[in-house]
Protein backbone atom coordinates (compact mmCIF):
# COMPACT_ATOMS: atom_id res chain seq x y z
CA UNK A 1 0.00 0.00 0.00
CA UNK A 2 1.35 3.43 -0.94
CA UNK A 3 1.84 6.14 1.70
CA UNK A 4 -0.97 8.12 0.08
CA UNK A 5 -3.39 5.21 0.36
CA UNK A 6 -2.22 4.50 3.89
CA UNK A 7 -2.87 8.08 4.91
CA UNK A 8 -6.55 7.63 4.07
CA UNK A 9 -6.91 4.70 6.48
CA UNK A 10 -7.97 5.25 10.05
CA UNK A 11 -6.52 3.16 12.89
CA UNK A 12 -8.39 -0.02 13.73
CA UNK A 13 -9.51 -0.32 17.33
CA UNK A 14 -7.76 -3.18 19.13
CA UNK A 15 -11.10 -4.49 20.41
CA UNK A 16 -12.48 -4.92 16.89
CA UNK A 17 -13.53 -8.11 15.20
CA UNK A 18 -10.61 -10.48 14.55
CA UNK A 19 -12.07 -11.77 11.28
CA UNK A 20 -12.42 -8.25 9.89
CA UNK A 21 -8.84 -7.55 10.99
CA UNK A 22 -7.62 -10.63 9.12
CA UNK A 23 -9.33 -9.52 5.92
CA UNK A 24 -7.68 -6.11 6.19
CA UNK A 25 -4.29 -7.69 6.83
CA UNK A 26 -4.50 -10.18 3.95
CA UNK A 27 -5.71 -7.53 1.50
CA UNK A 28 -2.85 -5.19 2.38
CA UNK A 29 -5.14 -2.59 3.97
CA UNK A 30 -3.64 -3.07 7.44
CA UNK A 31 -0.48 -3.99 9.29
CA UNK A 32 -0.27 -6.00 12.51
CA UNK A 33 1.40 -4.87 15.71
CA UNK A 34 4.30 -7.27 16.41
CA UNK A 35 6.10 -5.16 18.99
CA UNK A 36 5.93 -8.00 21.49
CA UNK A 37 8.62 -9.73 19.43
CA UNK A 38 12.25 -9.19 20.31
CA UNK A 39 15.57 -8.74 18.56
CA UNK A 40 19.05 -10.03 19.24
CA UNK A 41 21.62 -8.10 17.20
CA UNK A 42 25.00 -9.72 16.49
CA UNK A 43 27.81 -7.43 15.36
CA UNK A 44 31.47 -7.92 14.52
CA UNK A 45 33.49 -9.26 11.58
CA UNK A 46 33.15 -12.90 12.69
CA UNK A 47 29.36 -12.79 13.21
CA UNK A 48 28.21 -14.86 10.20
CA UNK A 49 30.91 -17.54 10.43
CA UNK A 50 30.31 -17.78 14.18
CA UNK A 51 26.52 -18.05 13.86
CA UNK A 52 26.89 -20.58 11.07
CA UNK A 53 28.74 -22.90 13.45
CA UNK A 54 25.91 -22.86 16.01
CA UNK A 55 22.60 -22.90 14.17
CA UNK A 56 20.72 -25.25 11.84
CA UNK A 57 20.63 -22.92 8.83
CA UNK A 58 23.50 -21.83 6.62
CA UNK A 59 24.17 -18.11 7.06
CA UNK A 60 27.87 -17.69 6.28
CA UNK A 61 26.82 -16.44 2.83
CA UNK A 62 23.88 -14.31 4.04
CA UNK A 63 23.65 -11.05 2.07
CA UNK A 64 21.84 -7.80 2.94
CA UNK A 65 18.23 -8.01 1.82
CA UNK A 66 17.98 -11.78 2.41
CA UNK A 67 16.04 -13.46 5.22
CA UNK A 68 16.63 -16.98 6.48
CA UNK A 69 14.99 -18.94 9.24
CA UNK A 70 16.93 -21.06 11.70
CA UNK A 71 16.67 -23.10 14.86
CA UNK A 72 18.99 -23.82 17.73
CA UNK A 73 18.72 -27.40 18.94
CA UNK A 74 19.68 -29.21 22.10
CA UNK A 75 22.23 -32.06 22.10
CA UNK A 76 19.44 -34.60 21.32
CA UNK A 77 18.04 -32.55 18.46
CA UNK A 78 15.16 -31.00 20.43
CA UNK A 79 14.14 -27.45 19.48
CA UNK A 80 15.27 -24.71 21.88
CA UNK A 81 15.05 -21.49 19.82
CA UNK A 82 13.61 -20.36 16.49
CA UNK A 83 14.26 -17.07 14.72
CA UNK A 84 14.46 -15.19 11.44
CA UNK A 85 17.89 -13.82 10.49
CA UNK A 86 18.73 -10.82 8.29
CA UNK A 87 21.97 -8.90 7.82
CA UNK A 88 22.65 -5.24 7.02
CA UNK A 89 26.33 -5.64 6.13
CA UNK A 90 27.47 -4.66 9.62
CA UNK A 91 25.21 -6.61 12.00
CA UNK A 92 23.02 -9.69 11.84
CA UNK A 93 19.54 -9.20 13.27
CA UNK A 94 17.71 -12.13 14.82
CA UNK A 95 13.92 -11.79 15.21
CA UNK A 96 12.53 -14.02 17.96
CA UNK A 97 9.12 -14.48 19.51
CA UNK A 98 8.14 -12.64 22.67
CA UNK A 99 10.05 -13.56 25.86
CA UNK A 100 12.82 -15.51 24.09
CA UNK A 101 15.20 -12.63 23.38
CA UNK A 102 17.09 -12.45 26.65
CA UNK A 103 17.39 -16.24 26.94
CA UNK A 104 18.74 -16.46 23.39
CA UNK A 105 21.18 -13.63 24.11
CA UNK A 106 22.48 -15.41 27.21
CA UNK A 107 22.95 -18.70 25.35
CA UNK A 108 24.74 -17.06 22.43
CA UNK A 109 26.94 -15.07 24.83
CA UNK A 110 28.07 -18.32 26.44
CA UNK A 111 29.29 -19.53 23.02
CA UNK A 112 31.39 -16.54 21.96
CA UNK A 113 34.82 -17.73 23.15
CA UNK A 114 37.52 -16.07 20.98
CA UNK A 115 35.36 -14.90 18.10
CA UNK A 116 35.13 -11.16 17.36
CA UNK A 117 31.41 -10.64 17.93
CA UNK A 118 29.22 -8.56 20.21
CA UNK A 119 25.58 -9.08 21.12
CA UNK A 120 22.72 -6.77 22.01
CA UNK A 121 19.16 -7.57 23.10
CA UNK A 122 16.45 -5.17 21.95
CA UNK A 123 12.94 -5.73 23.21
CA UNK A 124 11.81 -2.13 22.85
CA UNK A 125 11.74 -1.56 19.09
CA UNK A 126 8.60 -1.05 17.03
CA UNK A 127 7.90 -4.04 14.80
CA UNK A 128 4.95 -4.38 12.44
CA UNK A 129 3.95 -7.19 10.11
CA UNK A 130 2.35 -6.71 6.71
CA UNK A 131 1.50 -8.77 3.64
CA UNK A 132 4.09 -6.82 1.65
CA UNK A 133 7.02 -4.49 2.17
CA UNK A 134 6.08 -1.57 4.41
CA UNK A 135 6.57 1.75 2.60
CA UNK A 136 7.73 3.80 5.54
CA UNK A 137 10.77 6.03 5.95
CA UNK A 138 11.51 4.70 9.44
CA UNK A 139 12.07 1.06 8.42
CA UNK A 140 15.59 0.05 9.51
CA UNK A 141 15.34 -3.71 8.87
CA UNK A 142 12.95 -6.11 7.14
CA UNK A 143 12.44 -9.83 7.62
CA UNK A 144 10.58 -11.53 4.77
CA UNK A 145 9.17 -14.77 6.16
CA UNK A 146 10.39 -17.62 3.90
CA UNK A 147 7.55 -19.96 4.93
CA UNK A 148 6.57 -22.32 3.31
CA UNK A 149 9.10 -22.28 0.46
CA UNK A 150 11.68 -25.06 0.73
CA UNK A 151 15.07 -23.44 1.24
CA UNK A 152 18.26 -24.52 -0.48
CA UNK A 153 19.66 -27.60 1.24
CA UNK A 154 16.33 -28.32 2.94
CA UNK A 155 13.35 -30.57 2.32
CA UNK A 156 9.60 -30.34 2.87
CA UNK A 157 7.39 -33.06 4.33
CA UNK A 158 3.97 -31.55 3.60
CA UNK A 159 2.13 -32.51 0.40
CA UNK A 160 1.98 -29.94 -2.39
CA UNK A 161 0.36 -27.55 -2.94
CA UNK A 162 1.22 -26.54 0.57
CA UNK A 163 -1.58 -25.38 2.86
CA UNK A 164 0.31 -22.12 3.31
CA UNK A 165 1.15 -21.51 -0.35
CA UNK A 166 -0.54 -18.09 -0.21
CA UNK A 167 1.12 -17.07 3.07
CA UNK A 168 3.28 -13.96 2.90
CA UNK A 169 4.42 -11.81 5.77
CA UNK A 170 7.11 -9.16 6.13
CA UNK A 171 8.18 -7.95 9.57
CA UNK A 172 9.48 -4.38 9.55
CA UNK A 173 11.59 -2.91 12.34
CA UNK A 174 11.05 0.82 12.74
CA UNK A 175 13.41 3.40 14.14
CA UNK A 176 12.64 4.49 17.68
CA UNK A 177 11.15 2.59 20.59
CA UNK A 178 7.76 0.94 20.79
CA UNK A 179 4.76 2.90 22.00
CA UNK A 180 1.02 2.63 21.30
CA UNK A 181 0.71 6.24 20.23
CA UNK A 182 3.64 5.92 17.82
CA UNK A 183 2.30 2.72 16.31
CA UNK A 184 -1.22 4.09 15.94
CA UNK A 185 0.17 7.08 14.06
CA UNK A 186 2.03 4.89 11.56
CA UNK A 187 1.13 7.16 8.62
CA UNK A 188 -2.48 6.69 9.75
CA UNK A 189 -2.35 3.14 8.39
CA UNK A 190 -4.75 0.61 9.93
CA UNK A 191 -2.96 -1.33 12.66
CA UNK A 192 -4.52 -4.51 13.99
CA UNK A 193 -3.67 -6.39 17.21
CA UNK A 194 -1.45 -9.52 17.24
CA UNK A 195 -4.39 -11.91 17.71
CA UNK A 196 -5.36 -11.25 14.09
CA UNK A 197 -2.20 -13.04 13.00
CA UNK A 198 -2.88 -16.26 14.92
CA UNK A 199 -5.60 -17.72 12.70
CA UNK A 200 -3.70 -16.81 9.54
CA UNK A 201 -0.55 -18.56 10.74
CA UNK A 202 -2.51 -21.64 11.81
CA UNK A 203 -4.20 -21.89 8.41
CA UNK A 204 -0.76 -21.66 6.76
CA UNK A 205 0.54 -24.50 9.00
CA UNK A 206 3.22 -22.05 10.06
CA UNK A 207 4.99 -23.49 13.16
CA UNK A 208 6.04 -21.27 16.04
CA UNK A 209 7.39 -21.87 19.52
CA UNK A 210 3.76 -22.51 20.55
CA UNK A 211 4.16 -25.94 18.94
CA UNK A 212 7.40 -26.64 20.79
CA UNK A 213 7.58 -28.68 23.98
CA UNK A 214 10.52 -30.44 25.64
CA UNK A 215 10.33 -33.28 23.06
CA UNK A 216 9.76 -31.35 19.82
CA UNK A 217 11.87 -32.28 16.78
CA UNK A 218 11.92 -30.08 13.66
CA UNK A 219 10.76 -33.05 11.54
CA UNK A 220 7.49 -33.29 13.50
CA UNK A 221 6.57 -29.71 12.57
CA UNK A 222 7.78 -29.83 8.95
CA UNK A 223 10.29 -27.18 10.03
CA UNK A 224 13.10 -28.72 7.99
CA UNK A 225 11.72 -26.91 4.92
CA UNK A 226 12.76 -23.41 5.98
CA UNK A 227 14.94 -23.71 9.07
CA UNK A 228 17.38 -26.62 8.58
CA UNK A 229 20.16 -26.98 6.01
CA UNK A 230 20.63 -30.73 5.77
CA UNK A 231 24.07 -30.56 4.16
CA UNK A 232 25.66 -27.85 6.30
CA UNK A 233 26.53 -29.86 9.40
CA UNK A 234 28.42 -28.32 12.30
CA UNK A 235 25.66 -27.60 14.80
CA UNK A 236 24.42 -29.12 18.00
CA UNK A 237 21.82 -31.84 17.41
CA UNK A 238 22.75 -32.47 13.76
CA UNK A 239 23.19 -36.22 14.36
CA UNK A 240 19.58 -36.56 15.48
CA UNK A 241 18.34 -34.48 12.56
CA UNK A 242 20.17 -36.71 10.07
CA UNK A 243 19.23 -39.97 11.79
CA UNK A 244 15.50 -39.23 11.98
CA UNK A 245 15.40 -37.89 8.43
CA UNK A 246 17.45 -40.66 6.79
CA UNK A 247 16.77 -43.73 8.90
CA UNK A 248 13.59 -43.32 10.92
CA UNK A 249 10.33 -41.47 11.39
CA UNK A 250 9.53 -38.60 13.78
CA UNK A 251 7.37 -39.97 16.62
CA UNK A 252 4.71 -37.27 16.24
CA UNK A 253 3.27 -35.19 13.42
CA UNK A 254 1.78 -31.73 13.18
CA UNK A 255 -1.70 -31.50 11.69
CA UNK A 256 -4.21 -28.77 10.88
CA UNK A 257 -7.60 -29.41 12.45
CA UNK A 258 -10.91 -28.15 11.12
CA UNK A 259 -13.13 -27.87 14.19
CA UNK A 260 -16.87 -28.27 14.43
CA UNK A 261 -18.09 -24.69 14.79
CA UNK A 262 -21.63 -25.44 15.94
CA UNK A 263 -20.71 -24.66 19.55
CA UNK A 264 -19.08 -21.32 18.62
CA UNK A 265 -16.15 -21.99 20.91
CA UNK A 266 -12.49 -22.91 20.68
CA UNK A 267 -10.56 -25.50 22.68
CA UNK A 268 -7.45 -24.39 24.53
CA UNK A 269 -3.79 -25.06 23.88
CA UNK A 270 -2.90 -28.25 25.74
CA UNK A 271 -6.36 -29.82 25.46
CA UNK A 272 -6.17 -33.55 24.73
CA UNK A 273 -7.37 -35.05 21.45
CA UNK A 274 -8.92 -38.52 21.32
CA UNK A 275 -9.53 -41.04 18.56
CA UNK A 276 -12.17 -43.41 19.84
CA UNK A 277 -11.14 -44.26 23.39
CA UNK A 278 -7.44 -43.47 22.85
CA UNK A 279 -5.63 -40.21 23.56
CA UNK A 280 -3.65 -39.38 20.43
CA UNK A 281 -2.34 -35.84 20.86
CA UNK A 282 -2.81 -32.27 22.05
CA UNK A 283 -3.93 -28.93 20.66
CA UNK A 284 -0.96 -26.58 20.32
CA UNK A 285 -2.69 -23.46 18.97
CA UNK A 286 -6.40 -22.78 18.31
CA UNK A 287 -7.77 -19.80 16.42
CA UNK A 288 -10.47 -18.28 14.24
CA UNK A 289 -9.95 -17.82 10.52
CA UNK A 290 -11.96 -15.44 8.37
CA UNK A 291 -12.63 -18.16 5.76
CA UNK A 292 -12.09 -21.49 7.51
CA UNK A 293 -13.82 -20.70 10.81
CA UNK A 294 -12.52 -22.45 13.95
CA UNK A 295 -9.20 -24.24 13.33
CA UNK A 296 -6.23 -25.45 15.33
CA UNK A 297 -2.77 -26.92 15.03
CA UNK A 298 -2.17 -30.13 16.94
CA UNK A 299 0.64 -32.59 17.58
CA UNK A 300 -0.54 -36.17 17.11
CA UNK A 301 1.04 -39.56 17.53
CA UNK A 302 2.55 -40.45 14.16
CA UNK A 303 0.30 -43.44 13.42
CA UNK A 304 -2.98 -41.72 14.24
CA UNK A 305 -5.15 -42.45 11.15
CA UNK A 306 -5.05 -39.42 8.86
CA UNK A 307 -8.72 -39.84 7.98
CA UNK A 308 -9.76 -40.53 11.56
CA UNK A 309 -12.26 -38.19 13.18
CA UNK A 310 -10.89 -36.75 16.41
CA UNK A 311 -12.57 -35.21 19.45
CA UNK A 312 -11.45 -32.70 22.03
CA UNK A 313 -13.39 -32.09 25.21
CA UNK A 314 -13.91 -28.46 26.22
CA UNK A 315 -16.21 -27.24 28.99
CA UNK A 316 -18.21 -30.43 28.90
CA UNK A 317 -18.66 -30.37 25.13
CA UNK A 318 -17.01 -32.82 22.69
CA UNK A 319 -15.75 -30.82 19.71
CA UNK A 320 -15.26 -32.92 16.57
CA UNK A 321 -12.16 -32.29 14.48
CA UNK A 322 -11.07 -33.47 11.03
CA UNK A 323 -7.47 -33.44 9.82
CA UNK A 324 -5.66 -31.71 6.98
CA UNK A 325 -2.29 -33.48 6.82
CA UNK A 326 0.88 -31.42 7.23
CA UNK A 327 3.56 -34.00 8.08
CA UNK A 328 2.47 -37.40 6.67
CA UNK A 329 3.06 -40.44 8.92
CA UNK A 330 5.46 -42.04 6.45
CA UNK A 331 7.88 -39.16 6.00
CA UNK A 332 11.45 -39.79 7.01
CA UNK A 333 13.64 -42.74 6.03
CA UNK A 334 14.60 -40.99 2.80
Amino acid sequence: MTPAAASQQSPVESSGDVLRHQRLLVSGQASVDCSDRELVIVSGPDRLVWLNSLITQRVDDLLPGQTRESLILGPQGKIEFAFLAADDGVSTWLLVEASYGETLLNWLSSMVFRMDVSLTHRGDLRIVGSSGSLLHSEVVMEFVDPWPRVSEGSTGYAPEPHLGSSWQMTYSVLAGTAGPSDLQSLEREALVPPVALDGLMIAAARPTMSEVDEKALPHELDWLRTAVHLDKGCYRGQETVAKVHNLGHPPRRLTLLHLDGSHSTLPRAGDVLSHGDKEVGVITRPGWHYELGPIALALLKRLTPVDGELEVAFQGVAIVATQAVIAPPGRGTT
